[in-house]
């Protein structure tokens, strides 16, 4: 028995390839984790309660597409938050964390064939790796876009050759940028939506670290395609309560789009999907409502930005994410640089090629390294001036 061929490239998932780098090494301090962006706020006292109060759901088959007081607490909060109206019946279907919608979506929506070829799904570099996962499962090439500095941290979608374009037909985007903050403004959203429109593809926008930010909420994709009366069947929305509501382990995402998308995505999901169980949904349902707690929880990052800011200043290269709660720092060699602080300080951060794709010298994420901003304030600051001291001392 041999894995498929399409698989046979995958390289190892990125932690695992760091736990194959840095756990036959003894750290040289006191461990501080900032590889996994798993949120370490804590989440709102009454979601259990709600849990509780629904726990005889949890005899019953849960409805594959979210109950209707989720789909509605949904489009309500895409109301609140992007000032679009959507139906819950015909726009939304709530997931089980947004990687599997990221997945299915491409699945369901992408063609065998684009003009006569092999379909293309663009993905910036660096990705979220299910965008190149679900891409070789559904027989298209994904084509990664180099997201680095000298294109604002974003992918330059627009400067790819003709060929390429005519042969997308869907086009990953993450904003805020996962790893490196950057936010996508109202004009690269318009931009992208008339570069779709005239190549004919898909946006698949992945916006799950949309409320995590510095003063301004980011501009979302849904608010720029009605401004520009876009077609909502060329536009998918995921989001989802991990990193707004510090529940990672609610698995609660949502994807929208139009009514002819999400029935082509809900069907599919009818086959292969795994529902929440309706506790989860209740308690879901009532987190999208709150906005008390996302507050709350962004105030805190935004002490950790302070933090980080302050800690980091002056040092070459440091850029302050506009968003999210990673930092990308920049160093000779990401790989490299992870070895030296672990085995130096306990310090335990990602290096950023495992995050990317390229040969070596080619790949966007080599020189650098991921830090999550997700540990508590003291040991987050002691981990980032250990960090500093080490790297760039």
């Amino acid at each position: 028995m041999v894995f498929p061929e399409r698989f046979s490239n995958l390289p190892a998932y990125a932690f695992p390839r760091l736990r194959a780098l840095l756990d036959h090494h003894q750290p040289g301090g006191d461990v501080v984790h900032m590889t996994i962006g798993a949120p370490t706020h804590d989440f709102p006292a009454w979601v259990t309660d709600v849990i509780m109060e629904n726990a005889a759901g949890f005899q019953g088959y849960p409805p594959n597409e979210g109950s209707d007081d989720l789909r509605t607490a949904i489009t309500d909060w895409i109301k609140r938050r992007y000032g679009v109206q959507m139906d819950p019946d015909a726009n939304v279907m709530a997931l089980n964390g947004t990687r599997e919608g990221l997945y299915n979506a491409a699945m369901a929506l992408c063609p065998e064939q684009k003009n006569g070829q092999q379909p293309i799904i663009l993905c910036p570099n660096p990705f979220y790796q299910v965008y190149m996962v679900a891409s070789l499962s559904v027989g298209a090439q994904p084509y990664f876009v180099p997201a680095t500095a000298a294109t604002g941290h974003l992918p330059d979608y627009a400067g790819l050759p003709a060929d390429v374009l005519n042969r997308t037909a869907v086009a990953y985007i993450c904003s805020p940028a996962n790893p490196q903050g950057a936010v996508a403004s109202r004009e690269y959203w318009a931009d992208l939506i008339r570069l779709a429109e005239q190549y004919d593809f898909r946006i698949f926008a992945d916006e799950c670290y949309s409320e995590i930010y510095r003063e301004e909420a980011p501009t979302g994709i849904l608010t720029v395609a009605q401004e520009l009366g876009a077609d909502p069947e060329r536009i998918t929305l995921f989001n989802s309560l991990s990193k707004r509501s510090n529940l990672a382990g609610l698995r609660s995402g949502l994807i929208a789009g139009g009514p002819k998308t999400i029935k082509q995505v809900k069907q599919l999901r009818t086959y292969a999907g795994s529902p929440l169980p309706l506790p989860l949904q209740a308690a879901a349902a009532k987190v999208w409502a709150d906005e008390e707690h996302v507050r709350e929880n962004r105030a805190l990052y935004q002490e950790k930005y302070a933090i980080a800011d302050e800690v980091f200043a002056g040092v070459q290269g440091y850029m302050a994410p506009e968003a999210g709660f990673f930092l990308w720092l920049p160093v000779e060699n990401g790989e490299d640089t992870a070895l030296k602080v672990w085995t130096e300080t306990g310090v335990r951060v990602l290096p950023g090629a495992y995050l990317s794709q390229g040969d070596p010298g080619k790949n966007p994420g080599e020189g650098f390294i991921r830090a999550a901003l997700v540990a508590p304030k003291t040991e987050l600051q002691r981990g980032l001036i250990t960090l500093r001291d080490c790297i760039y001392s």
